[in-house]
């Protein structure tokens, strides 16, 4: 893995324009444009160095899985909608040893819910202010529901060493801070959408609680 110097900055644009992608007709979502988002999102994580650990530590291997399915599979692993259904009908859900997309990508989706509500209430402070707070708030209301108490304790004391917002900002973004301020708000609303429709299509076939 590359150190946080040679690491390209953070984009919140390319988040935005991969999610706008992503969301093509019938409430499904694409599932390749997906992943580019995601991939770019990972990089913040990486950025933000050991800190997220919580969040980040199994997220890479989850999206190369996916992006492997859908290199192979390029037809069933489509979109979201069509993986499903194709795991679905060829009951590849029901073989817990086996690495199936539909599971894997619900743990993107956990811990997109957090990521987009972290990003929310950063917004809304001012540069002078901590992130630890905003990022524990965010954390009980998303990913600690599905956390056993020890990931949830090393979580919490992580966040006691989070900077300023400027801080923050300046660590992920570079020099592009007032840029990716600026699109965040439509980033946010473009990544609301694609949870929403990912959220339906598990809850429409009764997906949340998959082991």
């Amino acid at each position: 893995m590359a150190e946080g110097s040679e690491l390209a900055f953070f984009d919140l644009r390319l988040v935005h324009d991969h999610f706008d992608r992503a969301l093509v007709q019938d409430d499904d979502v694409d599932l390749k444009a997906y992943l580019d988002a995601y991939n770019e999102l990972y990089k913040f994580f990486q950025l933000m160095g050991s800190v997220f650990s919580f969040v980040s530590s199994d997220l890479k291997q989850k999206i190369q899985i996916l992006t492997e399915l859908t290199n192979k599979d390029s037809q069933n692993y489509k979109s979201i909608k069509t993986m499903i259904e194709y795991e679905k009908e060829n009951k590849l859900m029901e073989k817990t040893d086996h690495t199936n997309g539909t599971r894997t990508l619900l743990r993107l989706h956990r811990g997109l819910d957090f990521i987009k509500e972290f990003l929310r209430q950063l917004g809304d402070l001012s540069d002078s202010d901590k992130t630890s707070s905003c990022c524990q708030d965010a954390y009980d209301k998303t990913l600690a529901k599905h956390h056993s108490w020890v990931i949830k304790k090393a979580a919490i004391v992580a966040m006691y060493t989070m900077p300023t917002r400027e801080v923050l900002f300046k660590k992920v973004c570079g020099a592009d801070v007032q840029r990716n301020v600026d699109v965040l708000p439509k980033m946010l609303e473009i990544t609301g959408d694609v949870f929403n429709r990912t959220h339906n299509l598990y809850e429409l076939h009764q997906l949340h609680n998959l082991p």
